[in-house]
């Protein structure tokens, strides 16, 4: 298609979109479907209080009509196309309705990917694949100016209207979640440059328990790869029996795949990002970097010059000799797990832990056993995630335990215990969801009362 093909496709449209959310990537693409001249639905189960924010952006648009608080089923029926939200329920009676009525429905992401002229690196884990988008976004900056552009998966940033900047010879590195790479999957698309960087237990509340269905949503990174086109392993998929089950399908033919190994991370590299997961993050970005051409000096100076994402064991700042990370993004054992390691000391206890939540049908055996033996304190935000962590640590025990209902509290019960040298790390091992707006919500106001201690 070429550059401008999109503008006819979109004009006149009648399209229902199935969530506006909170992100700013649903207004964002709602805002620029609409200055194409399309016809909006847009429906959301939120009402237009909770949407206030969202809504207030989108003022101008006359082209735009709104369901709240509920879906229709009439606005599946007699429209061009479904654009839905990523986290919308695979069995969705919503979406049924549209596939019934042969309504094609799209993702943000995968409907840019069909589009572009620009090379597509996509990158998906469990863990680590905000870190490493950025990373390889931070060196392709520095070796390739102006043509190298983010998105997918990113706070505020919608995909698809990087169609009106993106051109021949631009790079487009986007992170993908295993529900915006449906959206590949119905598409059969797979990114030009694929990384896939680690695969462990989440979104089980999602997936029903069923780690194959999460995997195959994961999947489809790589699944319509062309045989000219490249995958990234991250080593530890070796280890898991989906990785296994990969490889040997891949032995068949098919598109060419490397594995990212910690070891080719040079070690007189000055690393700034804490951490031996953050190793094989880096691995990562080096391959992908690499089949993209960036000399190896380039790739050196940009690993050297990053400093990490907000909310991924970000250092806020250091108050009386107290350092403080948020690490909001660590929903799961395995993340905060990954975060305790990285900033434990090894002669000590020295971390008050902010941690619990919601739950997403996830085990927190392992991950109270290594908080038992790693912390010097716990503060734990009600819910169900903290309900399982609490039945499995030691009634008895040598630290002391906090339960709190809201940020400023967990925040206030950390400080009381921390002394010169202690880190008070934000890092949850669960999701967001009651007490907070989202991942992010529950990071900025960490981040905001920290500033104003």
């Amino acid at each position: 298609m070429n550059e401008t093909s999109y503008e006819t496709f979109f004009k006149g449209k009648k399209i229902t979109m199935l969530g506006l959310g909170l992100l700013g990537r649903g207004v964002n693409v709602a805002k620029f479907l609409a200055e194409l001249d399309a016809e909006l639905i847009i429906t959301d189960l939120k009402d237009s209080t909770a949407l206030a924010p969202s809504l207030k952006q989108l003022t101008k648009f006359k082209n735009i009509r709104y369901v709240f608080g509920e879906h229709r089923f009439e606005d599946f029926k007699n429209c061009d196309m479904v654009i839905k939200a990523a986290g919308v329920p695979l069995d969705s009676p919503y979406i049924a309705e549209a596939n019934k009525n042969k309504i094609p429905v799209e993702m943000d992401a995968s409907l840019f990917a069909k589009f572009t002229p620009a090379t597509i690196v996509g990158v998906t884990g469990t863990r680590g694949k905000s870190t490493v988008t950025h990373l390889i976004a931070h060196i392709l900056e520095r070796a390739y100016p102006k043509h190298v552009f983010v998105g997918g998966n990113v706070r505020g940033i919608a995909t698809l209207p990087l169609l009106r900047k993106t051109k021949v010879g631009d790079i487009v590195v986007l992170e993908l979640d295993s529900w915006q790479l449906q959206g590949f999957g119905e598409a059969k698309l797979s990114p030009n440059i694929a990384v896939f960087t680690n695969f462990l237990p989440d979104h089980l509340n999602y997936y029903k328990g069923d780690m194959r269905k999460y995997f195959d949503d994961k999947a489809n990174i790589f699944k319509h790869q062309k045989e000219d086109e490249v995958l990234v392993l991250g080593e530890q998929l070796l280890k898991t029996q989906e990785g296994r089950s990969f490889l040997d399908a891949k032995r068949k033919g098919g598109p060419s795949w490397v594995v990212a190994r910690k070891s080719i991370v040079p070690k007189s590299w000055k690393i700034k990002i804490p951490g031996e997961h953050n190793l094989a993050n880096i691995a990562c970005a080096i391959l992908a970097c690499k089949e993209l051409d960036v000399p190896k000096d380039a790739i050196k100076k940009g690993v050297e010059s990053f400093v990490g994402v907000p909310g991924r064991l970000e250092l806020v700042c250091t108050i009386g000799g107290v350092k403080y990370y948020n690490d909001t993004t660590a929903t799961t054992p395995d993340g905060n797990r990954a975060a305790l390691e990285a900033l434990g000391a090894k002669n000590k206890k020295n971390i008050i832990l902010i941690a619990g939540g919601a739950d997403k049908n996830l085990d927190y055996t392992d991950m109270a056993k290594f908080v038992h033996k790693t912390v010097k304190g716990l503060v734990l935000i009600e819910g169900v995630a903290t309900e399982k962590l609490l039945a499995k640590i030691p009634k008895k025990t040598s630290y002391p335990v906090y339960i709190v209902d809201s940020m400023r509290d967990a925040v206030e019960a950390a400080r009381d215990f921390a002394r010169y040298g202690d880190t008070i790390l934000l890092s949850p091992g669960a999701a967001s969801f009651g007490v907070f707006k989202n991942e992010f919500d529950r990071g900025d106001q960490f981040v905001k009362l920290v500033k104003n201690i």
